[in-house]
């Protein structure tokens, strides 16, 4: 198999002194991976940084083995948040998120798309608030969506309150859940909403296609 396209790094491993194994999030080819030959080499080792776009060109001669990669850089994303641990922290723990979520060389246009929207998103003033949002949409493309407000008192719904009780009164949701507005909201709200999306997925997601919770994202909570 031969084609060319544009893909996010959404990780790299050392495979040899002088080789990888990468996996890019392709435009027309989903989650594809394969070897960079020379990764290690000056010439591209300073912008092979996960969360970079690249022009790819994959070639596999043999179906069952691994396929590998000649790159070119499209766009630098990643260097831009070195500096900003938290949001760098979020950037390698979406990368992560897709990882886990996709599967090999199946398309999906819209998962490409979201990571130009992570990067944008990530230079609003209520960033966290729009993540969270962005997670769920991840979630729900690859087919789990969930609708917080079913999940609520709706007579509380007249009320201007931070937090919403479910109708069995087992848990309290944040607002902006179930009201998104241009509010601000603070960093109890955000981690209450962080908590309740990180249960929906490990349950609902997660445990019952027996991938395990991703480290990265509770790194990146801690640093909220």
């Amino acid at each position: 198999m031969k084609f060319e396209d544009k893909g996010f790094l959404i990780s790299k491993n050392k495979y040899n002194e002088n080789s990888a194994i990468a996996e890019f999030f392709t435009e027309n080819h989903g989650k594809v991976s394969g070897l960079i030959f020379g990764a290690s080499s000056v010439k591209i080792k300073s912008f092979l940084l996960a969360g970079n776009l690249f022009n790819i060109q994959f070639n596999s001669k043999i179906s069952n083995r691994a396929g590998y990669f000649k790159v070119e850089i499209e766009k630098v994303y990643t260097p831009h948040f070195l500096d900003n641990k938290i949001k760098l922290s979020c950037i390698l723990y979406s990368l992560n998120l897709i990882k886990i979520l996709t599967v090999e060389n199946q398309s999906n246009k819209n998962i490409f798309n979201q990571l130009f929207n992570l990067y944008a998103l990530l230079n609003t003033k209520n960033w966290i608030k729009n993540f969270i949002f962005w997670e769920l949409e991840i979630i729900k493309l690859v087919g789990y969506d969930i609708n917080f407000s079913n999940y609520i008192n709706h007579d509380e719904l007249k009320n201007d309150q931070s937090h919403f009780l479910t109708s069995d009164g087992s848990k309290s949701i944040p607002s902006f859940l179930i009201k998104n507005s241009n509010n601000d909201v603070n960093n109890d709200e955000l981690k209450d909403g962080l908590k309740l999306v990180g249960d929906f997925l490990n349950k609902s997601v997660l445990i019952p296609n027996n991938i395990n919770y991703p480290l990265s994202r509770n790194e990146f909570i801690k640093l909220i």
